[in-house]
């Protein structure tokens, strides 16, 4: 018990470590006023692999890290993964086997697609209404308020935060599913027991 404490301690923070190192050395995809930084929320999506103690570790070390180094909107930003990555690691730990299609991992895994859908509508709605506050109170740049509420938040940050989040998912579902062997990812471990246990009670 006391290993897997540890373990999970190690592994935490290593991906805390990542998720405040990506977004400095990440390229990103800028679309005046927002920018997009590739991978940056793959730290979070494999924490949730993990459990959900993990996922909440590296979601509130990410935050902390960011209101050191970054603006306050970005910080609450990064603080309202918490919102997604509670209900995907909850959800994982009951329902693991949607990491598999036919016994393996593949991107063309129309149930794990519908829940990178879901989790990505979660992600996107609580960074709108984080950013909506900001906006709301005059907080923003002003190239947010020339190009109107609709297209900054709505279209950018709703819709663009969206494609962003499910490219992440998949880039962190593609990483674990290479290194699940290694680092024993614990969702990877119930899917393909159930799968072995699934075989067993049908031959």
């Amino acid at each position: 018990m006391k290993n897997n404490s540890v373990r999970q301690l190690t592994i935490s923070a290593l991906l805390i470590g990542l998720g405040v190192l990506i977004p400095m050395v990440m390229p990103k995809i800028v679309i005046g006023p927002a920018s997009f930084t590739l991978a940056s929320h793959v730290p979070v999506f494999i924490a949730m692999f993990f459990s959900p103690a993990v996922a909440i570790a590296v979601v509130l070390g990410t935050t902390f890290g960011f209101f050191l180094s970054t603006t306050p909107i970005i910080a609450m930003r990064a603080l309202s993964h918490f919102i997604f990555a509670v209900i995907g690691a909850a959800y994982l730990q009951r329902h693991p086997e949607i990491v598999l299609k036919n016994g393996k991992f593949t991107l063309a895994n129309g149930r794990f697609q519908l829940f990178n859908l879901i989790i990505g509508l979660i992600h996107a709605v609580a960074e709108m209404l984080v950013v909506s506050v900001f906006y709301f109170m005059g907080n923003m740049p002003e190239t947010f308020y020339s190009q109107g509420y609709m297209y900054t938040i709505f279209i950018l940050m709703g819709v663009g935060g969206l494609i962003h989040s499910l490219i992440d998912f998949n880039i962190a579902y593609f990483v674990a599913g290479a290194l699940y062997k290694q680092f024993n990812l614990p969702i990877f471990e119930k899917a393909i027991k159930r799968k072995k246990n699934l075989n067993n009670a049908t031959v």
